[in-house]
């Protein structure tokens, strides 16, 4: 249960609004599985010049399978955070969250250790025009895919950086929601994502972009719509970003997906499709590639329930460098499933598992190495994970 603090007991700042009601919220996730995996490479090499005729970044030697705790989390990213409110009087509000991730097995901050890398924002709310906020925020698209997510963006296994993007959270960004009645508008645009690398090429400025007479370094944005009424959920999503190398020459990152659900009962089923595009500054095809999933989720009693999930990544153009092209590689596809049980609303225990083909966990692709990703030992086609946990939230 989440704890309510009162602020004007404890932030003098907020004293003066007696008559507005302002509150703080504490909140928080600690997620740690037990995790095995078999062929996973032990490292890479990132120096490009060195990269095989594979096309990606050679493993060290050895590797092979793994038993130990996953950093990352398991059902959720370990996290905790501040969400703040004060109303302002004539249907307006204040509003900010910070939300910093950590890894539970070692106690580091996660996000390239930023203290608040999940989120950090703060903004105003309209019961009447909508929200807009300012600051790290997640795009569009992952907001409007989140409903349609099988598995609820687990860190344990979906692929959701194939999907959304390294950009999928942004720095410097600005944000706009509405909501009339079942739908709900968004459009966001940041003025530099603050993704550093795209695999082992780093961008100009770590990806800060905000470069006087560069308007469109490292910038991004997007747009979407959703609706969501009863058992039927519908949403359309456009996101792009614009990641440069060098000054001046920004590449062109584009993405736009559609996706829907049905409840019925105590099933629940999904499906989405997402077309992706990736150039570099003369318009040179990086990546091309269309994603497809599929997802039911099953409430087997009121603390058990069950998912099992389906990835495809159909990848037209894969480019690791100007001397290797691979045109129509073989398609990483991956099965995902998930038993969840809940002692309460607060603490459950899970089991989670998946199988890759031809990619590491979470499509780890030859050419792109994903975030998220699991990398692959030379020589191996497929890889499996297993892991169970335990999550708290509070």
């Amino acid at each position: 249960m989440k704890k309510s603090l009162l602020a004007l007991a404890a932030m003098s700042a907020f004293a003066s609004a007696a008559n507005a009601q302002t509150s703080v919220t504490l909140y928080g996730v600690v997620d740690v599985p037990i995790e095995y995996n078999n062929n996973l490479a032990p490292g890479f090499n990132t120096n490009p010049a060195s990269w095989g005729p594979n096309g990606r970044p050679p493993s060290l030697a050895g590797g092979g399978s793994r038993v130990g705790l996953q950093t990352g989390g398991g059902l959720s990213g370990s996290r905790w955070g501040l969400r703040g409110t004060e109303d302002l009087g004539g249907g307006l509000s204040a509003l900010f969250v910070l939300e910093s991730g950590f890894g539970l097995d070692d106690g580091r901050s996660q996000q390239g250790g930023r203290l608040f890398g999940r989120q950090a924002f703060v903004g105003l709310l309209s019961n009447t025009y909508g929200r807009v906020t300012f600051g790290r925020q997640y795009t569009t698209m992952f907001d409007m895919f989140a409903n349609f997510s099988p598995t609820g963006y687990a860190t344990l296994y979906e692929p959701v950086v194939a999907q959304l993007g390294t950009n999928f959270r942004s720095d410097n960004t600005v944000k706009y929601t509405a909501k009339v009645g079942p739908v709900t508008a968004e459009a966001h645009w940041s003025f530099g994502t603050g993704v550093a690398a795209i695999g082992p090429v780093p961008l100009a400025g770590a990806g800060a972009g905000e470069s006087p007479g560069n308007f469109n370094n490292n910038a991004g944005g997007g747009a979407g719509v959703l609706y969501m009424s009863g058992p039927l959920g519908l949403t359309v999503a456009y996101d792009e970003w614009r990641p440069t190398i060098t000054i001046g020459q920004p590449g062109r990152s584009r993405k736009v997906g559609a996706a829907a659900s049905y409840a019925f009962g105590p099933a629940k089923v999904m499906a989405g499709y997402r077309y992706g595009r990736t150039t570099d500054a003369n318009d040179q095809e990086l990546l091309r590639d269309n994603y497809y999933w599929f997802g039911v989720n099953y409430q087997v009693t009121a603390p058990l329930g069950l998912t099992l999930a389906y990835f495809y990544d159909d990848v037209k153009t894969m480019r690791a460098s100007s001397a290797f092209v691979r045109d129509n590689p073989k398609n990483p596809w991956q099965i995902s499933f998930v038993a969840d049980y809940n002692f309460s609303k607060r603490t459950d225990v899970y089991l989670t598992a998946g199988y890759v083909k031809n990619s590491g966990l979470n499509f780890d692709t030859s050419a792109v190495s994903f975030a998220n990703g699991y990398p692959l030992e030379q020589g191996k086609t497929s890889q499996v994970g297993v892991a169970v946990g335990v999550r708290h939230k509070f």
